[in-house]
Parts: C-alpha cells; sequence; structure tokens
C-alpha cells in the first residue's frame, strides 16, 4: 500500500489568536499538539505516529483548509541566506554591470567560465537574515517608504532536521528535515553602502524589513518531496512570468550548502538554509515592486504564494 503523503503547516482558527501546527493532507488540515520546532526535533519518534494519522484521514477529518488562516510554517532560529547562487543570474548580473564599452558576449563568456571554476573550487556566499523578517505567504507586503527599489528574490529553502555541524555534503541532507519556499524581499539601493563602500553589502538593511521574507505556505518533508536539484522556481508578478528556472542552475546543491553552513556555526532544528534566487529578478528587467503588484510564486511540490505589495504610505493613510 503506498504511504500517504502529507505536509505541515502552521495555522490559526477564526478567532483564536494562537498559531497551531497541522498536518494537511489533501485539503484538510489536521491539529496536531506542539510546535513546529518540537515535532521537527522529534522526527525521530513522531513520523510514524504522523505516518498513521495521515493514512487514516477522510474527507471530513479535522479542519477544511479554506476554513483557517495558514501562517509561516516554520519558526527558525537563525536563517542562512545564500547569495550569487545561479549561474544564469550571476552572469545576467554581470553582463548589466559590465563596464562602458565591453562586449556583453566576451563578459558573459568570462563569467560563465568563473562559475565553472567557482563550483568546482569555491564556496557558497552566505549571510545571516532575521526571523523577525518571516511573514506568510499571503500576508500583504508593505514596501517602506524610504527607497522605491525593492525587488523580488524566490528561493527554495531547506530546513534543518536535526543539529548539523561540520558535516560532510554525504552527511548534509540526512540533516535536512524538508522544504519550504520563500521570497527573499531585498531593497537594492541598500545593498551597497555608499558612505563605506569598503566594507561591502549591507545585508541588514537591505532585507531585513516587516514582511521581507513571506515563507511557506507549506513544509514538506525530505521524504516526500524528491530531487531538491529537480524543481522548478516560478514567480510571476502580475500574471507575467519574471523568474521561471529549475534548481538544476545552481552553482552549489543543497548538500553543498548545507555542509559549508555547518562548518562555521551549527545548524538546529527548525533552521532556514536558503538556496539563493534564479535569474530574472527585478534589476534584471528594470522594473521593480510597486504599489498594487500581486507576486505568485510556486516552486514544484511547495505550493502557492500570494502576496499584494502596498506602499507605506497607503497602508498607513488607510489606517487614519
Amino acid at each position: 500500500m503506498a504511504e500517504t503523503t502529507y505536509s505541515l503547516l502552521r495555522f490559526q482558527e477564526p478567532g483564536d489568536s494562537k498559531a497551531r501546527t497541522g498536518l494537511l493532507v489533501d485539503d484538510r488540515v489536521l491539529p496536531l499538539d506542539g510546535d513546529i520546532n518540537s515535532l521537527i526535533e522529534h522526527w525521530d519518534t513522531t513520523e510514524a505516529e504522523l505516518d498513521s494519522l495521515a493514512a487514516s484521514a477522510g474527507a471530513d477529518t479535522g479542519l477544511a483548509r479554506a476554513a483557517v488562516e495558514i501562517l509561516a510554517p516554520v519558526e527558525p532560529t537563525q536563517i542562512l541566506q545564500t547569495g550569487a547562487n545561479y549561474r544564469k543570474h550571476v552572469i545576467d548580473l554581470a553582463v548589466a554591470h559590465r563596464e562602458p564599452g565591453e562586449d556583453a558576449e566576451e563578459v558573459r563568456a568570462a563569467t560563465a567560465a568563473m562559475m565553472d571554476k567557482r563550483a568546482g573550487q569555491g564556496t557558497p556566499y552566505f549571510f545571516i537574515g532575521l526571523p523577525t523578517a518571516i511573514a506568510s505567504a499571503t500576508d500583504d507586503l508593505t514596501l517602506p517608504s524610504y527607497s522605491t527599489s525593492h525587488d523580488w528574490e524566490l528561493e527554495l529553502a531547506a530546513v534543518i532536521g536535526k543539529t548539523a555541524f561540520r558535516v560532510t555534503p554525504e552527511e548534509a541532507l540526512e540533516h535536512v528535515f524538508g522544504y519550504t519556499m520563500v521570497n527573499d524581499i531585498t531593497t537594492r539601493e541598500y545593498v551597497f553602502r555608499k558612505d563605506m563602500p569598503a566594507i561591502g553589502s549591507d545585508w541588514y538593511r537591505a532585507k531585513n524589513a516587516p514582511g521581507f521574507l513571506p515563507t511557506g505556505p507549506l513544509l514538506v518533508p525530505a521524504k516526500f518531496f524528491g530531487d531538491p536539484q529537480d524543481v522548478q522556481v516560478t514567480l510571476k508578478l502580475n500574471g507575467q512570468a519574471m523568474q521561471d528556472e529549475s534548481t538544476q542552475d545552481m552553482i552549489f546543491g543543497v548538500a553543498k550548502l548545507v555542509s559549508e553552513a555547518s562548518q562555521i556555526m551549527p545548524l538546529r532544528p527548525g533552521d532556514l538554509v536558503l538556496t539563493g534566487s534564479p535569474a530574472g529578478n527585478g534589476q534584471h528587467w528594470g522594473r521593480l515592486l510597486q504599489d498594487g503588484d500581486v507576486m505568485e510564486g510556486t516552486i514544484t511540490g511547495l505550493g502557492t504564494q500570494l502576496i499584494h505589495c502596498k506602499d507605506e504610505t497607503t497602508t498607513e493613510s488607510s489606517k487614519q
């Protein structure tokens, strides 16, 4: 008999402010005891129980998905973000930022060769995000009034299942509980400090405003997700596809990312390791986020995000 597939989520019932963990089977939400991180941490003892619960679920079991509010499915203590990890994305950026007089095709070829070398000999580029930036897959995104250069970056994220510290790439996926989807919103003009150029990137200001990390809706256990290096990442802006790339284009795969991240800091159950964004962000298209925009994000097997963008000034006016 085939195993019943399911995913995990966090939700609230109408009129109740308490966040709960749930098992999603088809369109039914089965409430669970305990928080999501405890469930992840004790997966070795809870997996069989949840497998059995999912197998016994019927059309009237639990709650209808449409009747509850779906929250972000994870509560990480640590978030590691990955920069410049899609080959085509990096090449496009290099071409876009080439010096005056440089030939586009020559820059493209040189960058491609550099990426090939980096994949074989280099290491990933990490920086740290804040859990306070996390929002649900349907929360409105308030675009801060201090900039008009806010951009999208849809990404696959690995959710750590058991503590990983200095693990090898061969061991790394054993420490991954499952996968979720994030949109790593970025304020482009804040990425590089003009007043302190020698310091480099300022990811704190560029990426950590409230709601800048829409996450979910689902957390899919690794055993149901399949190969993380063979899923499609697609973001549509107002119905038009802007990002549409396979994770096969990653320079460093999930196993390498988790392994390298664990060399410096222990990764704990529930932590997120973002894997970078493919080509097609707003900077590439010359079209950044605006009031009224709607972003629809999908990654194979991870559900759909639907984010409505609102200017901060518009949001404040509506409160008055």
